[in-house]
């Protein structure tokens, strides 16, 4: 399994198989260096996310500002396991993109959004051959597999993330996100972290979780 690189816009349905953890504070830079064994491009953008009202089963946003991402969500996929290192909850999605402007153009959150910023961290892997170019790995091309790791600011609080995306033909997403989860934590996170199910969600479920403590 290799590095690969930089994703396609989706414009049609598309199966992934996805596994996340987010935390709240700033990203460590241990962690960044710890992730940092792999080739990445590095991508700032600020996508818009409709958390209010919920949608179970749906996570509709903006994706900077360009566009409208509807990601539906069809079954859990069991749980990765790494041991020592990482449990999490693997979650099948089918998702669509379309050509969209921003919801508002004014400094204020549109009324139902939430403004994200990320400075993501991106490595794309396959398990099938060498190094290939970014364009044949997943996203309506060949199978492979995108691990990100993110730094993440919203409503004036820091947190971040991890988080792997396999994508490509149906019957090779576990296989494909199992073997980058096996190449990227094969080295122990900074300190000793071991990531559990406890932080494991979506981005989609960690926004209806800060909305609900809000209330």
């Amino acid at each position: 399994m290799a590095a690969a690189g930089p994703e396609r816009p989706i414009t049609e349905g598309a199966l992934s198989l996805e596994v996340r953890w987010i935390f709240p504070g700033e990203l460590a830079a241990a962690v960044a260096d710890w992730f940092g064994r792999f080739p990445a491009e590095v991508e700032v953008r600020e996508d818009t996310y409709l958390f209010t009202p919920q949608l179970p089963g749906l996570s509709v946003k903006v994706r900077a500002g360009r566009a409208l991402e509807v990601k539906v969500y069809r079954e859990s996929s069991g749980i990765l396991e790494v041991a020592g290192r990482a449990r999490g909850r693997m979650e099948s999605w089918q998702k669509w993109s379309f050509p969209s402007s921003p919801p508002s153009h004014d400094r204020s959150d549109p009324p139902g959004w939430r403004p994200v910023h990320k400075k993501r961290r991106v490595s794309r892997f396959s398990l099938a051959s060498g190094p290939v170019p970014g364009h044949a790995v997943g996203r309506g091309g060949g199978p492979g597999c995108a691990v990100e790791l993110t730094a993440i600011r919203t409503r004036g609080q820091a947190w971040w993330s991890l988080g792997f995306e396999a994508a490509g033909p149906a019957d090779l997403l576990r296989s494909e996100l199992e073997a980058a989860a096996a190449l990227v934590f094969a080295e122990t996170l900074p300190g000793g972290m071991e990531l559990s199910t406890s932080e494991s969600r979506s981005y989609a479920e960690w926004l209806r979780r800060q909305a609900a403590a809000a209330r």
